[in-house]
């Protein structure tokens, strides 16, 4: 049980430290083109976010799967740039036009799961109780992810149901600011600049 809190919180602050940029700005970028009415949808995204998270993070430290560190840091950027061209990309929000943001948001979990695998392999590896530990880790992470997506989807209530702010500038705004920090990743961590 105390690998299990100790986890969970490890879980927690990969998510709400600040070191953490690459994976607020993908949930960002993720939920940006959603409003408080949709926080269902949203919760769903997330979850399957944490699930292609947890699969390769769990694949990853059983040594079954792994990809050279460069590539995922290089690769975990993409994620938010492609999410955010998704969002710019969309002329009406419609529930059916998004439904591959389920898909992308378990294929780019999946991703970001290999870069926090690399930190945290060796960590879980020597614990004899890998699954408590995986479980507090991935409840850990979801409870962040809620907080900060329940965060953004009250400043979009603020600002484009009461402010009346039109919706399609809120999320431009937010794509392009995820776009923008992420292409600068992106160009710094690529790897033949890195070697």
């Amino acid at each position: 049980m105390q690998n299990l809190v100790f986890y969970f919180d490890l879980g927690w602050h990969h998510m709400m430290d600040w070191d953490a940029l690459d994976h607020l700005l993908f949930v960002l970028a993720l939920s940006a083109i959603y409003l408080i009415c949709n926080w269902r949808q949203v919760l769903i995204l997330i979850t399957a976010f944490t699930i292609g998270h947890s699969l390769t993070l769990a694949l990853s430290i059983f040594d079954i799967i792994r990809v050279a560190n460069d590539w995922v840091e290089f690769l975990i950027p993409c994620t938010i740039i492609i999410t955010a061209v998704f969002n710019l990309w969309q002329k009406k929000i419609k529930p059916r036009s998004l439904q591959l943001n389920y898909f992308l948001a378990l294929f780019f979990g999946l991703i970001h799961g290999l870069g926090f695998a690399n930190a945290i392999r060796f960590m879980m590896a020597k614990d004899q109780s890998i699954g408590w530990s995986l479980l507090g880790f991935n409840i850990g992470l979801e409870a962040g992810q809620i907080i900060v997506v329940m965060f953004i989807l009250f400043i979009s209530y603020l600002l484009v149901n009461v402010a009346r702010l039109n919706q399609k500038w809120w999320i431009w705004s937010l794509s392009v600011f995820a776009l923008c920090i992420a292409v600068k990743m992106a160009w710094e961590r690529y790897p033949a600049l890195i070697a």
